[in-house]
């Protein structure tokens, strides 16, 4: 018969409660540090407890974080340049310095094209000459890039991180090199390593390759061009297209689809077509460029349908591949996919236990704020006892065409993939109040995507002026599971565009469950 301690309990019962407890302390202990399946040499010593390979937003963020929680950490970037190659990057990563931020201020610049046509009826008398100065803009545009780079640089160092120059490789799962601007090489251990070489811009493999230029030397060119080709029609394409539209160039955008954006809501493709097409840009759907040519006005483009244009500028726009080939992954067991991105489980841990990837290295959703998400999770659960997955469940988006296209959530065609009841489309399109004044003739389009069942709104997207940051603010509603009903209850702001969202009262269709999508837009 078993005895009992002073508790009641019975001995083997209160050593099989030990055993348990012990039994999951461990299993989240192994979580934590990395290691499945075998005991941790607690008496191994390394340089650091955290290396991260690359120092863009991902790669600070985890950095930051993991000190914060009392790691030794180190991390180790390129030299800093405005064009990026296997030999030179910069602390920032291509969000801050080849990427987001430069983009933007370059819309910002190509918008006052259109305020300039706009203003007129609102009483400014301009001369019919305007000036711009592209090498002004060039100027403002770098000398904010190589702040930011400094600004990044304080960052890690208040938090106390030690940063290194050069290119980081594995030699084995704990150990780093670094390859310092002179050839000579170092190499440092770390209990931990986390990758964070983001991703860089790919050129299509047809004949005359050479002659094109990708994102990266687009936001640095020497001389504004005056004849751009672009081809691809993802989002990158289409926002090149607006600046060097805005700016005065001659656009012509191909790409293979019927619509740009694809992955986007169709409804709202179809939108920002249409206004590219009003801007002056000239869309060539369903065709792809077959080949470059050196010619004595610039370069002659070929096309798929045997046609031809010569332009200034050639622009690859075609996607991004992860920053891999270098790292020396398959010497360590770090296994990647067919496209080179790294292979992670839900905690962005790699197939080497001890060794996370975070951002577009691992093409899961390549957004910075997504990195940012991930390198955060990735500190708790690693140096935080917090094990942490990243939640990609309605993480807001922009494209900063103009005008710009901003969605949150599922769109139509998701929605009805996943839905297990009707869905419900409400939509919006009229004329905002400054265009009512200046005559442009450029509708504002708005969409909800709602359950029948559950009322709860799926998805929310707009194509128009400050779209970015109008759904912002949804993207926290749809967070908190927000209802149409909650919608229609909320008191909208007067005059605004924002305020459609929450008076969007008739349905503009209900489809089943299943069925295709139907665009009345």
């Amino acid at each position: 018969m078993d005895s009992t301690d002073r508790f009641g309990i019975g001995i083997r019962a209160s050593r099989a409660i030990l055993f348990l407890w012990r039994g999951i302390v461990m299993a989240r202990k192994m979580l934590v540090d990395g290691e499945l399946g075998q005991t941790i040499d607690e008496e191994k010593q390394y340089d650091f407890d955290l290396f991260v390979i690359g120092a863009g937003s991902g790669g600070v963020r985890a950095s930051r974080t993991s000190a914060a929680f009392g790691a030794k950490v180190a991390i180790c970037e390129l030299p800093f340049h405005p064009i990026s190659s296997e030999v030179i990057g910069g602390i920032g990563g291509t969000c801050v310095i080849r990427g987001c931020v430069p983009k933007k201020i370059l819309v910002y610049g190509a918008q006052f094209r259109g305020e300039f046509e706009d203003c007129r009826n609102f009483g400014w008398e301009l001369s019919d000459q305007i000036d711009f100065n592209w090498k002004k803009l060039l100027h403002n545009k770098t000398q904010e890039i190589t702040r930011l780079n400094g600004i990044y640089k304080r960052l890690l160092s208040n938090a106390g991180v030690t940063m290194f120059e050069g290119e980081g490789k594995l030699i084995d799962a704990h150990l780093v090199e670094v390859t310092q601007s002179d050839g000579t090489t170092k190499q440092y251990s770390a209990k931990h390593i986390l990758i964070a070489t983001g991703s860089r811009a790919q050129r299509v493999n047809i004949p005359g390759k050479e002659l094109a230029i990708t994102s990266d030397e687009a936001l640095s060119l020497d001389e504004l061009p005056k004849r751009v080709v672009i081809l691809g029609g993802g989002y990158i394409a289409v926002e090149f297209a607006s600046i060097w539209r805005g700016l005065g160039a001659e656009v012509d955008l191909f790409y293979r689809k019927e619509l740009p954006l694809r992955g986007f809501d169709d409804e709202m493709r179809a939108v920002v077509a249409k206004n590219l097409e009003g801007r002056g840009i000239r869309l060539h759907p369903g065709t792809n460029l077959s080949e470059l040519r050196n010619g004595e006005n610039g370069v002659r483009v070929l096309t798929d349908h045997g046609d031809e244009i010569t332009a200034d500028v050639v622009l690859f726009a075609t996607g991004r591949l992860p920053n891999t080939k270098r790292l020396n992954l398959q010497a360590v067991g770090v296994e990647v996919d067919k496209t080179g991105a790294i292979k992670v489980d839900e905690y962005s841990r790699t197939t080497v236990p001890n060794i996370w990837a975070v951002g577009d290295v691992t093409n899961r959703m390549n957004l910075t704020p997504v990195a940012l998400m991930e390198g955060t999770c990735f500190s708790k659960t690693v140096f935080g006892g917090q094990p942490t997955k990243p939640d990609y469940i309605d993480i807001p988006c922009a494209v900063f065409c103009i005008p710009p296209l901003s969605v949150v959530g599922l769109n139509e065609q998701q929605a009805l993939e996943q839905a297990k009841s009707d869905i419900l489309v409400y939509t919006s399109s009229f004329n905002p109040m400054k265009n009512t004044i200046s005559g442009r003739q450029e509708k504002t389009v708005m969409k909800l995507v709602v359950d029948s069942e559950t009322d709860k709104v799926l998805g929310a997207s707009m194509c128009g002026p400050d779209a970015p940051e109008i759904m912002q603010g949804l993207a926290v509603a749809l967070k908190c599971g927000a209802t149409k009903a909650q919608f229609d209850g909320t008191v909208g702001i007067h005059p605004s565009a924002a305020e459609e969202f929450v008076t969007m009262r008739s349905i503009t269709r209900r489809v089943a469950a299943g069925a295709k999508p139907k665009a009345n837009i």
